[in-house]
């Protein structure tokens, strides 16, 4: 799977007002207190909140977060008629994940390139391995994409 061209989502201003409103809505719902800001990156729409809850709001190896960018996604594409793939940041918990995810790519590749066969990457969330693909999709000895369906897709890294 190579991921190219990524649009920009360019929000309007009277959006990004109605998906604050929809950020703060659904975080007075769930009584997590905290505060947010919104930044355009791309082709992603990034949330940057700060709380004490970050616990809740993270979940058990991030599935709560994973659950709440969908349903803040699905609420903004209902709210404004376009889908914006939202990604909530708290407590650098995404941050820290992503450099994770960077240095097993790199190793996995390496592993790929010495054993000269593929390798599958297993249990692994769809935003983990859009940064997996991301990072690796300009690289010249090695190519990523995903097989299967739900909680069974897998990412292949095999040498090119």
């Amino acid at each position: 799977m190579k991921i190219n061209n990524m649009e920009q989502i360019a929000v309007t201003k009277e959006e990004k007002k109605s998906i604050e409103q929809l950020v703060k809505e659904l975080f007075s719902v769930l009584e997590i207190d905290g505060t947010f800001t919104l930044e355009e990156k791309d082709d992603v729409l990034d949330v940057f909140m700060e709380t004490q809850d970050t616990g809740i709001v993270i979940g058990y190896h991030g599935e709560v977060l994973e659950s709440l960018q969908l349903i803040l996604s699905l609420a903004i594409a209902k709210k404004i008629g376009r889908f914006i793939r939202v990604s909530i940041e708290v407590d650098g918990y995404k941050k820290n994940r992503t450099e994770y995810l960077h240095n097993l790519a790199l190793q996995v590749k390496e592993r790929a390139l010495s054993e000269n066969k593929e390798q599958v990457l297993s249990s692994l969330k769809s935003w983990e391995r859009r940064i997996i693909h991301l990072y690796l999709q300009d690289d010249d000895q090695v190519s990523s994409e995903s097989s299967g369906e739900g909680k069974d897709r897998v990412l292949i890294i095999k040498p090119k």
